[in-house]
């Protein structure tokens, strides 16, 4: 059987504009932001459409207490967490729609 994975993310605005969320499904809820799925939705309204960060866990609870650790986080460490990883902050999801 196979194990269910948890994602929290960091999504960006060009602006600069952080949202954190997590989800069972990265590429579906990524893409969700991109196409504006709800028009009243804080990427929406802020532009968050670029996947910058993203960690993954195989505890449905282990996964939303680092989202909420994230969220609680300064903008200056949370930009530190994405710079680790993805330092151009470059679309992570660039190739994955067609």
């Amino acid at each position: 059987m196979e194990k269910l994975l948890y994602f929290v993310y960091i999504m960006a605005s060009d602006s600069g504009t952080l949202y954190v969320g997590v989800t069972n499904d990265l590429e579906r809820r990524v893409l969700e932001h991109k196409e504006q799925e709800n028009p009243e939705s804080f990427t929406a309204k802020y532009h968050c459409h670029k996947l910058v960060y993203y960690e993954e866990s195989e505890e449905v609870v282990a996964a939303i207490e680092r989202e909420k650790q994230i969220k609680k986080w300064r903008r200056e460490k949370k930009q530190n967490l994405i710079k680790t990883v993805n330092p151009k902050w470059k679309d992570l999801s660039e190739d994955w729609y067609d």
